[in-house]
């Protein structure tokens, strides 16, 4: 799924691209050749003007004054020789030249950049010369500026149907994961809850063996889990909890389990801490990140939770002393499939991130991590 979405993505990218270039290139040779036909008509116009000045009957002044009047389009200043403008201009806004000093100069110097000016001689004896500068035409800006216009619609399109292509592929993982989560949920519910009637039957003929009563607890942990397999992909109802009980919760569960090397350390601004939380779902988070810096020490080390609580959030720092993650794979822990263990599927991340950010609305994401030292985890909750 990844290559065909990398391979069609690159393939829309490199159409569009040629689409784009082919685009500029060929307005540029509009542009050009319009630039040519506009510099023709300049000059017409300026011979239409000279005209004006020198014409000795009727005939040729009506010409000249007709193809003098004929370019509605071309702005055009006239300036003497040293370039101070004569106040003959055409195609310019004579309101914002009147009430702007400036604005004529300015035009000037944009028409100096934009084309050579067309230079005309008034009086040989002596020599007078006027020039003519002019600027693009309206339509000469459009070509110009098409492009441009065209590539951002190509972009939008192109980021419109990548959110779209990317929210489809989310959505149908997010069916999978549901779906797997309920599928898992089900067939464990059966063989569980068979369990826990075998344990009753125990408990009835060795009611007094300790066996007993660790068989007990380990059908009720299988049944936490199979209820959090079954809330996947439905929206938990969250509720006031408190955040410090739960992780001491999963603290001593864990600890029982770590080994006498690993030495927890617990602190928290306040006694009680209140945030809205699915408490199943809360544990298992908890639960996966302490199993994941366990993994990380290889059963030596410390490990430090932190809860503050804030005007209206609550923070959880969990540190430990591991291996630490290189700064490579900082963004790929929790993406589906990545683990640096040998065994497992590389999910328990993937379903904490999920289940903080898409069922709690908070935040869980890596503060610091250095190799050889060990990494911090930071959740953020809503209060």
């Amino acid at each position: 799924m990844f290559n065909y979405w990398f391979n069609w993505k690159t393939l829309l990218a490199f159409i569009a691209i040629n689409i784009v270039a082919a685009t500029i290139f060929y307005s540029q040779h509009l542009a050009q050749k319009l630039k040519t036909e506009e510099r023709k008509k300049v000059e017409v116009w300026v011979e239409a003007q000279k005209t004006i000045l020198n014409a000795t009957d009727k005939i040729n002044l009506n010409l000249a004054s007709k193809i003098s009047s004929d370019n509605i389009d071309i702005p055009i200043i006239e300036t003497d020789e040293k370039d101070n403008p004569t106040g003959n201009f055409k195609n310019l806004d004579a309101i914002a030249i009147k009430g702007d000093k400036n604005f004529l100069l300015q035009k000037l110097t944009l028409f100096k950049k934009q084309n050579k000016p067309i230079e005309v001689s008034i009086s040989q004896t002596p020599l007078i010369l006027n020039k003519y500068y002019y600027g693009e035409s309206k339509l000469q800006q459009q070509i110009r500026y098409y492009p441009i216009i065209q590539l951002i619609i190509i972009g939008l399109f192109i980021t419109v149907l990548i959110i779209a292509q990317r929210s489809n592929y989310q959505n149908t993982q997010n069916r999978l994961w549901a779906g797997m989560a309920k599928e898992t949920a089900h067939q464990l519910g059966t063989p569980v809850s068979s369990l826990g009637g075998w344990v009753e039957i125990l408990k009835e003929q060795y009611s007094n063996e300790n066996f007993v009563t660790e068989i007990e607890k380990d059908v009720m942990r299988l049944q936490l889990v199979t209820n959090r397999f079954g809330k996947i992909g439905s929206r938990p109802t969250l509720e006031m909890a408190d955040v410090v009980s739960k992780v001491k919760y999963m603290v001593d569960y864990i600890k029982k389990r770590a080994g006498g090397n690993v030495q927890f350390i617990f602190h928290s601004t306040n006694e009680n801490i209140y945030a809205k939380i699915s408490p199943p779902l809360f544990d298992w988070v908890i639960e996966n990140l302490l199993k994941n810096a366990l993994d990380a020490m290889e059963g030596n080390g410390k490990i430090i939770i932190d809860i503050i609580e804030g005007a209206n959030k609550v923070i959880i720092d969990l540190t430990d002393t591991g291996k630490g993650i290189s700064k490579a794979n900082i963004n790929k822990v929790f993406k589906p499939g990545f683990t640096t263990k040998k065994r497992g599927w590389g999910l328990g991340l993937t379903l904490t991130k999920r289940i903080v950010e898409q069922y709690h609305k908070g935040k869980i994401f890596i503060v610091q991590s250095e190799l050889g030292k060990g990494t911090t985890f930071r959740i953020t909750l809503n209060k």
